[in-house]
C-alpha cells in the first residue's frame, strides 16, 4: 500500500507528457537507484493500471519501450524483469556457449528438443556435401543463462564426421564441445541476418512476436570435410554479439 501511494505521488508530480513517459521514468528511477536490481520483477500492465490509475495502453507502452531500450526483459507468460548487462557471444569465433555463460559467472542449462536422424533436404545436403535424401543427424537445443533462454541451436551434422552424435547427452555436454573433440575445427564460415522470429522460436525463447532476433548460420570443417551446419538464433533484447576486435554488435 505504501509503495502504491508513493508511485501515485511520483506520477502526479512528474512533468512528463505524454503519461506513459512518466510511468517509464518512475520505473527507471527505481532501476537506476538500485531499489529494483537485475532480475527484479517489475509490476505487470494490470498492476500498473491498478496502482497508478493509468490506462492499460499507457502501461503497455511504458513497459514495451523500456524493453526495447534494454532496461527490461519481458518473458512471455511470466512477466517483466529488470535486465542485466547483456550477455556477449563471439561473432566469428566458434566458442562453446556454455563456456561463455560460465565465464560470466552464470549457470548454463540446455534442453534437447529434437535429436534425430533424417533425410537431408536439398539445402542441407548441399551445405554438408551430401546427396539429397542421404542420412543426416539433426539436433535442436535451447540454451539458457540463469534459467532464461538465450539461444536456439538448430544443427545438422554429417554422420561420417561424428558417427556417435545421436548417442550424446547434450543436456550435459554441448554439441560444440563434443564435435571439437571428435572432429577438431579447421575452418568455419558465417552469415548473419536480422529476422523476426517464427511462432515456434518465440515459444522456445519465451519472447514476444514483435521482438527481433539475430540469426547466425555457421558451417564448420575438420580437415577438408564439412562437419556441421548450425543455425543459432538469439533474442535481440537479451544478447549481443562481439566481433574479433572486441566491437559489440547489438542484436
Amino acid at each position: 500500500m505504501k509503495q502504491t501511494s508513493m508511485m501515485k505521488k511520483e506520477l502526479a508530480a512528474t512533468d512528463a507528457t505524454p503519461l506513459y513517459a512518466g510511468v517509464k521514468q518512475i520505473i527507471l528511477d527505481r532501476i537506476h537507484s538500485g531499489e529494483w536490481p537485475p532480475k527484479h520483477r517489475v509490476p505487470s500492465e494490470n498492476e500498473l493500471v491498478a496502482e497508478l490509475g493509468v490506462s492499460k495502453m499507457t502501461a503497455n507502452r511504458a513497459l514495451r519501450e523500456l524493453a526495447n531500450e534494454g532496461e527490461l526483459i519481458r518473458v512471455q507468460g511470466v512477466g517483466s524483469f529488470v535486465a542485466e548487462r547483456k550477455g556477449v557471444s563471439a561473432l566469428f569465433e566458434v566458442r562453446n556457449i556454455a563456456d561463455e555463460i560460465t565465464d560470466r559467472g552464470h549457470a548454463h542449462e540446455a534442453s534437447v528438443v529434437v535429436m534425430t536422424r533424417e533425410a537431408a533436404s536439398p539445402d542441407v545436403a548441399d551445405a554438408l556435401g551430401l546427396h539429397i535424401g542421404e542420412d543426416v543427424f539433426h539436433s535442436l537445443i535451447v540454451h539458457r543463462e540463469e534459467g532464461v533462454p538465450v539461444q536456439i541451436e538448430d544443427r545438422y551434422v554429417r554422420p561420417g564426421a561424428a558417427p556417435d552424435y545421436l548417442a550424446q547427452d547434450f543436456s550435459i555436454k554441448t554439441p560444440n564441445a563434443y564435435l571439437s573433440a571428435v572432429a577438431p575445427l579447421s575452418g568455419s564460415e558465417h552469415t548473419v541476418e536480422a529476422t523476426m522470429p517464427q511462432a515456434w522460436e518465440c515459444r522456445l525463447l519465451m519472447m514476444l512476436k514483435t521482438e527481433p532476433c539475430l540469426v547466425i548460420r555457421r558451417r564448420t570443417w575438420s580437415g577438408r570435410d564439412v562437419v556441421s551446419l548450425a543455425r543459432l538464433i538469439y533474442p535481440g533484447h537479451r544478447y549481443k554479439l562481439e566481433n574479433r576486435n572486441g566491437t559489440s554488435v547489438p542484436l
